[in-house]
C-alpha cells in the first residue's frame, strides 16, 4: 500500500449533496479496493487563477489516503469520467 493525496477541483455551483454524493463515490472506489481515507479535507469555493473550463471559481477538495497502485489508476478514471470535476492531481507522498 502507498500513501496518495488528490486535490480536487470541482464546479463551484455544485449542492452540498451533490459533493458528498462524488466525494461517497471516491472514498468507495478507495475503500472497495482495500484503501484506507487517512484524510479529508474541503476547502470550499476559491478563485481560480486562470479560468478552467469557464469558471473562474472552484470548489476544492483534498483526500489523503493509501491505497494499491491499481485502485489509485481505477480512481483516476472514474474522476476523469466525473463531469462535476474540472481539474484534479493525484500524486504519491514520498514516505
Amino acid at each position: 500500500m502507498r500513501p496518495y493525496e488528490i486535490m480536487l477541483i470541482m464546479q463551484p455551483n455544485l449542492e452540498e449533496e451533490a459533493v458528498e454524493t462524488i466525494l461517497t463515490r471516491f472514498t468507495d472506489i478507495i475503500t472497495n479496493g482495500g484503501g484506507e481515507i487517512r484524510e479529508t479535507d474541503t476547502w470550499g469555493n476559491r478563485r481560480l487563477a486562470y479560468e478552467i473550463k469557464g469558471f473562474t471559481e472552484g470548489f476544492y477538495v483534498v483526500i489523503k489516503f493509501t491505497a494499491d497502485s491499481p485502485t489509485a489508476m481505477e480512481l483516476e478514471r472514474i474522476i476523469k469520467i466525473t463531469d462535476e470535476v474540472i481539474r484534479y492531481l493525484i500524486v504519491r507522498e514520498v514516505a
